[in-house]
């Protein structure tokens, strides 16, 4: 079926109107300006009148679809600002999973679809409709005094958010956008939107931790949390269950990749949103915060042919962005590198990634048995959740292919057990695991607070210190100030455990020994803990013993 745009494009073109050129130049001013597309047209010379369009229609051959005032839905009216629609002739009338209809009496906005998915974040679908049907549109939602009831409890919105910028926006729309961009002038990896009984809160996960924000009046919860289902592509009628999306945008020059899930709570839905910044992924093996001795072990190991390399620790401790900046570091045009994720979080230039999909049966287990017929050299397993993945990773490295994992495990040596519990031989693990790295994310001190102390007796036994060594040492903490939101930390950097496997080690996991006496013997070869690594970085002035030991709790 060929789209309406598709029809109005080759119409202007064959009646000699525009060329390909004029129109595309015409959409990328559009783009800047937000201006209708006829205005631009005209500004530029490329046709007399804005009223053009009116004199394509008979030549169309697109018949009108009647828009009524009774069956057009609200929520849709709030995807569109009231400036947009007045100054555009368009009225969002319906919302169909991603996708929202747009009616319009002018043809030239065919042309516009890029335009209108951008500023709605939706896919577009646009219908042409009569001048009159727009016109009672336009009065009764965007223009009268009744245009309270598309945003029914949004009265008064203007002077809650007073300072926010952006007139083309409407109030909700521009609400959720600064909410939006203020975590990421903030850093934060989270929004959580939480309807609590007398309150509406908004928190920011910065740098690991939970910090809330002045939130908006509690009778805008229902508005606000609409708009992100809408922008996140998810039922807004659906209330009861628990829903997932997505949202891509541009902001302040960034791809941003929004996941977004929503919790039915007593006092309303739960919405959270986790930020996927793609240059916060992007970081290469010397910024990954590993001691000179781990990282030259590290980078020896990861260059083998063949083994299992495996990362491990809690959800949000980095073995995403380590096994990232691992692949990044080790890609070359003569490797082939695979890897099936949980989700695919960024794309890897000259890397070949797959989506885990359950239910169409494409699991970490068969898409893995699939990959090995793709001849790869390299493969990463987004994590390792049971016996029939692990069983076919482990075959794979005993057949020359080099995999990297995760793991939930606190420690590196309970990698070894787990994997053992779940069905795996002791001597298959032996034979295939070169190394594990265990790590947890840990607060930097704020470059422009920082300040030295002298240590208190609590911290020179924390430090293992004797008095000669703590008499000239000196600690540093972040004072707090504009830049770190008066936190006194700012960014975050990595401690590892890094367990390499060695002839002796091997002999102990033939021998299923318990992972604390592994653990001892791993140091006795030059392993540091979590903590040891902790309290060296603590030392060496880029993180404090209070963050270490919050990390490090449960190692």
């Amino acid at each position: 079926m060929i789209k309406q745009s598709e029809i109005v494009k080759e119409t202007v073109k064959n009646i000699g109107l525009l060329d390909d050129h004029k129109i595309q130049k015409a959409l990328d001013e559009q783009l800047d300006t937000k201006e209708r597309l006829a205005k631009i047209l005209v500004r530029f010379g490329y046709i007399a009148s804005e009223n053009v369009g009116n004199a394509l229609i008979p030549q169309l051959g697109i018949f009108p679809t009647p828009i009524k005032i009774e069956t057009i839905d609200l929520n849709a009216i709030n995807v569109i600002s009231p400036q947009i629609a007045v100054n555009h002739r368009i009225i969002p009338f319906r919302i169909q999973a991603k996708t929202v209809f747009l009616a319009t009496d002018d043809p030239l906005n065919f042309l516009s679809n890029g335009f209108f998915e951008r500023i709605t974040s939706l896919d577009v679908n646009i219908v042409l409709s009569s001048q009159a049907d727009i016109d009672k549109a336009l009065a009764e939602f965007y223009l009268s005094k009744h245009k309270e009831k598309a945003y029914s409890d949004l009265s008064k919105l203007a002077e809650d958010i007073k300072d926010v910028k952006g007139d083309d926006d409407a109030p909700v729309i521009r609400l959720v956008n600064m909410l939006i961009e203020e975590a990421l002038k903030r850093r934060a990896s989270d929004i959580h939107v939480e309807p609590l009984e007398n309150k509406f809160r908004i928190r920011y996960r910065i740098d690991g931790v939970l910090h809330e924000i002045p939130g908006p009046p509690k009778r805008l919860q229902g508005s606000i949390i609409s708009r992100l289902k809408i922008m996140a592509g998810m039922d807004i009628a659906e209330k009861r269950l628990p829903q997932d999306g997505r949202i891509k945008l541009n902001l302040e020059k960034k791809e941003l990749d929004l996941r977004v899930s929503t919790l039915p709570a007593i006092h309303g839905e739960s919405v959270v949103m986790r930020i996927l910044d793609k240059s916060s992924f992007m970081v290469g093996l010397e910024d990954m915060g590993l001691l000179p001795e781990n990282k030259k072990d590290f980078e020896r190991l990861i260059n083998l042919p063949n083994g299992m390399i495996l990362v491990t620790g809690p959800t949000g401790s980095g073995k995403t962005t380590t096994l990232y900046a691992t692949l990044s570091h080790i890609n070359q045009k003569e490797r082939k590198v695979i890897t099936i994720e949980d989700p695919v979080e960024y794309q890897l230039d000259g890397i070949n990634q797959v989506q885990v999909k359950p239910q169409i049966n494409l699991t970490f287990a068969n898409g893995l048995r699939s990959m090995l017929r793709q001849a790869p050299d390299i493969i990463m397993v987004g994590e390792i959740r049971d016996l029939e993945t692990a069983e076919i990773a482990v075959q794979s490295a005993l057949t020359g292919h080099l995999i990297f994992s995760t793991l939930h495990t606190n420690d590196a040596a309970g990698a070894v057990t787990r994997l053992v519990d779940m069905g795996i031989k002791p001597y298959l693990v032996a034979s295939t695991v070169q190394c594990i790295m265990a790590q947890r994310l840990v607060r930097t001190i704020c470059p422009s607070c920082r300040e030295a102390y002298k240590l208190s007796e609590e911290e020179i036994a924390i430090l293992s210190l004797d008095a000669g060594q703590s008499k000239d040492l000196e600690l540093y903490k972040g004072k707090g100030c504009s830049a770190c939101s008066n936190t006194g930390f700012k960014g975050r950097m990595g401690i590892y455990e890094l367990l390499v496997m060695n002839d002796r080690l091997r002999e102990l996991v033939l021998e299923n020994t318990p992972s604390t006496v592994l653990c001892k013997k791993a140091r006795e070869f030059g392993m540091r803990t979590l903590k040891e690594d902790g309290v060296e970085k603590v030392k060496r002035g880029y993180t404090t013993i209070e963050e270490v030991l919050r990390v490090t709790q449960d190692a």
